[in-house]
């Protein structure tokens, strides 16, 4: 079943199409994502979706009730977080969460054991009294996250969550994502330019120019916009040469790229004395995403 509903959606800033007529739909407890650069119209569905911006044509459906005379219960379904973070800095975290669950009639003692929940979840005891200004930037960002799912939302919404985030912090803040969509089976609808963190996704859409050019699994998208790649350790350059194809140089050993993993079986068997110590591995979503787009993400610009 489809939590997610937009059909033949539409927005224009005079002649600029930012979103030019796009239809897909996001499944109950999928993990979706939706790719493109900066300027691909990204931002500016979701904040259709949310309801902050109007729209020039299309519908949109959430959980089943249209954008157009159920805004509010559409957004008591949507949690957010923007690329920018929307907490209030010289308020601490706990006047954070507690200014944002009142918003939904969660207050008293109702909010109290909502916080430790998310306190618990989110490894804030330590921050809880702490204005948000002194908070690093990965700490405030599970603050967001925290923040975003004070209601308890069926639909987590990421616009590029982790950018500016050291790999580590990167790693903790997916890590809760993934334990709370196992355990909520909650819907999380990613925006992000960090392509391979696009590679767990149930499904992804690559946007450009407010147009849909892709959609489709990553293992889908990769086995159609890239090819495989085949490392081999132990063998001189030369040896290789029987394969005849283009041989890379790459960390302690060679690579060569075939179309598919058929390929690279039938070069096993051929030249079975070749594949002595080897791996093979598909393109990247970065690949999927220049051959699809004909233009780097921003995490390569």
């Amino acid at each position: 079943m489809n939590v997610i509903e937009i059909e033949h959606l539409k927005k224009h800033y005079g002649a600029v199409k930012a979103v030019d007529d796009i239809s897909f739909a996001v499944g109950r407890g999928e993990f979706f994502a939706f790719l493109g650069v900066n300027g691909a119209g990204k931002s500016t569905t979701i904040s259709i979706l949310c309801g902050r911006l109007g729209r020039d044509g299309g519908s949109v459906k959430i959980d089943g009730l249209d954008l157009d005379g159920h805004l509010g219960d559409v957004k008591k379904r949507l949690g957010v977080v923007f690329q920018n973070s929307v907490l209030d800095l010289p308020l601490s975290v706990s006047d954070n969460l507690r200014y944002r669950a009142s918003l939904y009639g969660i207050t008293g003692a109702a909010f109290l054991k909502r916080q430790q929940e998310l306190t618990e979840i989110f490894d804030l005891k330590e921050i809880l009294r702490r204005p948000v200004g002194k908070l690093s930037g990965g700490q405030r960002r599970r603050v967001d996250i925290a923040r975003a799912l004070v209601h308890e939302p069926q639909i987590l919404v990421l616009d590029e969550p982790t950018t500016g985030l050291d790999p580590q912090t990167r790693k903790t803040v997916w890590g809760i994502v993934h334990r709370l969509r196992a355990e909520k089976e909650m819907t999380v609808f990613l925006t992000t330019h960090y392509m391979e963190e696009a590679t767990d996704a149930d499904r992804v859409v690559i946007l450009d120019g407010g147009k849909i050019l892709a959609d489709a699994t990553p293992n889908e998208l990769k086995n159609r916009y890239t090819g495989d790649y085949v490392t081999f350790y132990g063998v001189a350059e030369e040896e290789l040469a029987a394969l005849g194809l283009p041989v890379e140089r790459t960390g302690e050993g060679y690579r060569i790229s075939v179309k598919d993993t058929a390929a690279a079986t039938a070069l096993i068997l051929k030249h079975p004395a070749l594949f002595r110590d080897y791996e093979i591995t598909k393109g990247k979503m970065d690949d999927v995403f220049l051959n699809v787009t004909g233009k780097k993400s921003e995490e390569h610009l």
